[in-house]
């Protein structure tokens, strides 16, 4: 819905985007007490959406969800009516403001807008943009492509630094080596195995630098870690040959001996085409290699009812037969 109705159709449509599509049984992505909530860019109902680590839960659980993420998607943000109309001569809305409670779901039956160029088919799998969790669909196993390139490679790359945990937070007071990227894989004596970079905290305080000393959030939460020794650790991917299409932080990048969620977390020299970027998992991948990107995700989803492009679709996570 774009504004007030001015049309009557003899047939009515299927649905709004995110309306349940049949009574058929649902279920919600479990979370604690204050999750999840819209993230700073709100998030719009109808599509898919990604957990974030910028804030936690009651049990130290991603409180945040974007429609926007990597990797597989957390859940499909389905319509209750919590759309919110902010801003002045505005006639509708489909988003909910940052702040505001989003209830995910991981299972059900729901209508969604193919923005998709291709026709949808009944059978063909849903895919959830990186950018924006918008849907389109297409054969199993056919994401979209976003960069290609024929002579790339991918480097392993070290830090060294001083810091502590508490929470979610590392405070870095110190750092004897390298650079530290958001996706950077955190070790130390006391630091749970896994533990990655989510994002620096800003604005920066007096004495922090960008990517340097200062405050991080992590993937790992209720942590009470005092000051020590630790290592970071990722991926430096360098994008060269003929290169196409665009390479951009949040999307999967895969390639011959790359590694299986090898996702571009940070910018170096790129901006799109040749250049560095970061990625979170740290490998060794020789030059002259094949290193391509994707803009979506497959989902479990299905289509249940055909549909053009701009038109909508009925999905179901399980399949016919």
């Amino acid at each position: 819905m774009t504004g007030f109705q001015t049309v009557t159709t003899v047939q009515p449509a299927i649905g709004v985007e995110g309306d349940f599509s049949s009574a058929n049984p649902r279920f919600s992505v479990i979370a604690g007490a204050g999750a999840f909530v819209a993230g700073l860019l709100g998030v719009r109902v109808g599509r898919f959406a990604w957990a974030s680590d910028a804030a936690e839960d009651d049990v130290g659980g991603p409180a945040v969800a974007n429609n926007f993420g990597s990797g597989p998607v957390t859940g499909f943000v389905h319509r209750e009516q919590q759309g919110l109309i902010t801003q002045y001569l505005q006639e509708s809305s489909m988003v909910v403001p940052s702040g505001f409670g989003v209830t995910l779901m991981n299972g059900g039956d729901f209508v969604v807008k193919n923005v998709g160029a291709n026709q949808a088919l009944i059978g063909q799998k849903a895919y959830a943009s990186f950018t924006d969790g918008s849907v389109r669909f297409a054969a199993t196993g056919s994401p979209d492509g976003g960069g290609t390139s024929t002579a790339s490679q991918i480097a392993a790359e070290t830090s060294g630094f001083t810091a502590s945990i508490a929470g979610n937070l590392m405070t870095v007071t110190a750092v004897s080596s390298g650079t530290l990227y958001n996706g950077t894989v955190v070790a130390g004596t006391n630091v749970p195995s896994g533990a990655e970079i989510v994002a620096q905290v800003l604005p920066l305080e007096a004495g922090e630098a960008l990517r340097g000393v200062g405050r991080y959030t992590l993937t790992v939460s209720e942590q009470n870690i005092a000051s020590e020794a630790m290592t970071g650790s990722y991926g430096l991917l360098t994008i060269g040959g003929t290169v196409a299409g665009n390479y951009a932080v949040g999307q999967t990048v895969t390639g011959s001996g790359v590694s299986t969620g090898t996702v571009i977390t940070d910018l170096g020299t790129g901006t799109g085409l040749a250049g560095t970027y970061i990625v979170n998992l740290t490998q060794t991948i020789g030059s002259n290699q094949a290193i391509n990107t994707a803009l979506d995700v497959e989902t479990k989803w299905y289509a249940m009812s055909p549909g053009l492009s701009g038109e909508l679709i009925k999905i179901s996570d399980h399949a016919l037969g």
